[in-house]
């Protein structure tokens, strides 16, 4: 080979060196967004019947109304 054939060459083949790394790079990061995104396998705590007996009233739900948008304007 001549050196320029030589030079094209070797700069080929460090393009598809960098190329393989970005591609293991982009890997990386799905397998790191699929795990924030799949279920941790943490148990699910059901708050059914949690306020079983209690009675709320309409003035129990304006008041929390009230409490929970005092500083939002209408």
């Amino acid at each position: 080979m001549n050196p320029t054939k030589q030079t094209i060459t070797k700069n080929t083949v460090d393009r598809l060196q960098k190329i393989e790394a970005i591609e293991k790079d982009v890997m990386n990061l799905k397998v790191s967004v699929l795990k924030k995104l799949a279920p941790s396998g943490k148990k699910v705590v059901s708050l059914k019947g949690i306020l079983k007996g209690v009675e709320i009233t309409d003035g129990d739900i304006n008041s929390a109304k009230k409490s929970l948008y005092s500083k939002v304007s209408p």
